[in-house]
């Protein structure tokens, strides 16, 4: 299979998994500030949850695969930056991603 077929099908699964991930996301955060429930009473609810650390992480590896390939196509299409270069400055900003989100997971979960 050719890359640009791999990376066409590895965005839209992240996709897949992305879109239902942002949906209970949104729902949580919409019931929180309706419920006016503080940071300090949300991480209370998330600090060693296993279940919390399991949909985040999942959410920030499905994030780390999906923007860098959505902003690689454009740099290609709008900069016409291609070849290599554009490849490898985009998986260091997916890695780079995929880092601080996870950071940002064991913290609010404490995992």
């Amino acid at each position: 299979m050719p890359t640009a077929a791999i990376l066409f099908l590895a965005q839209r699964a992240s996709a897949c998994v992305l879109a239902p991930l942002v949906l209970v996301h949104l729902g949580l955060a919409i019931y929180a500030i309706h419920g006016g429930l503080t940071a300090a009473e949300i991480l209370g609810r998330t600090q060693g949850s296993f279940g919390w650390a399991l949909f985040y992480g999942l959410f920030v590896v499905a994030a780390a695969v999906h923007a860098p390939l959505g902003l690689r196509n454009v740099l290609r299409e709008w900069l016409g930056w291609k070849g290599p270069g554009v490849d490898l400055a985009l998986f260091g900003f997916s890695l780079v991603l995929l880092a601080l989100g996870l950071r940002a997971v064991s913290a609010v979960t404490g995992g």
